[in-house]
């Protein structure tokens, strides 16, 4: 089905869904394609000058279009109700419970992607956007404990996470509408100043993944990209420990 459909490898669970759903969508429309078509062919060849010198206003007469018309639809209903309202559900709505899953949380600037981890304890120190300077934009409360072992990696643009464990990331920007995408975890979401958007997925092979901004979002857009890392849970958890013990506020530099 992948092949088919030209998409890089699946390597999420939930990613799945979504394939399946491309697939019957296309078939649709491969459909509709090759019988508009040849419908289309046959008419020319049917209703052709030379054996048709008069024309006929009375107009075709049967209604094998109206029941096709409505066959289409129906298919079409049995694809939005039956996959595409449960798949968006289960994407927005069902959650995984935020203490069995990986949070960390990703904020877009043009033309960089930054990503704060809650460290070893996995709470989040408070946040408020009335904190937020050119040094702190993430608008970390210095005096909240919970904070004290968060941390963002040294680098901007890559993302660690573990194996077979659900991940809900928060997004955000600094500056304009951006759009986190990663296409082999098929994930997608826009990052939109003033707003924290969760999106989640349960990543499935260990490897080094392509993060784009799938939003125009200025001159330097098409070098807008990073990547999402997936480790084993040991490995994942080691990253973690080593950069809690250093953990600091991040660096003003990469965010101006």
């Amino acid at each position: 089905m992948i092949k088919l459909l030209g998409l890089p490898p699946l390597a999420s669970e939930n990613g799945a869904a979504i394939d399946r759903l491309m697939f019957l969508v296309h078939c649709l429309m491969v459909a509709l394609f090759v019988g508009w078509l040849a419908y289309f062919l046959y008419v020319i060849f049917r209703f052709r000058c030379t054996r048709n010198p008069k024309a006929n206003y009375a107009g075709v007469k049967s209604h094998v279009s109206s029941y096709l018309e409505v066959a289409v639809a129906v298919i079409e209903g049995v694809l939005l109700l039956g996959f595409s309202v449960p798949l968006w559900s289960n994407a927005v709505d069902k959650f995984p419970p935020e203490k069995e899953s990986t949070v960390i949380r990703v904020m877009a600037q043009q033309f960089m992607w930054n990503v704060r981890y809650p460290g070893r304890d996995g709470e989040f120190g408070r946040a408020d956007a009335s904190l937020r300077t050119t040094a702190n934009p993430w608008g970390l409360d210095p005096n909240d404990p919970n904070g004290k072992d968060d941390f963002s990696p040294a680098g901007a643009n890559e993302i660690v996470v573990p194996v077979n464990k659900p991940v809900i990331a928060y997004i955000t920007s600094q500056d304009v509408v951006h759009s986190f995408k990663v296409n082999a975890l098929r994930v997608a979401q826009d990052a939109i100043p003033g707003m924290m958007i969760p999106l989640w997925f349960k990543p499935t092979k260990e490897g080094e993944y392509l993060l784009n901004c799938a939003q125009l979002c200025g001159n330097g857009h098409s070098a807008m990209k990073g990547y999402l890392k997936v480790v084993s849970q040991d490995e994942y958890d080691q990253w973690v420990a080593e950069r809690s013990k250093a953990a600091s506020p991040p660096a003003p530099g990469s965010f101006e």
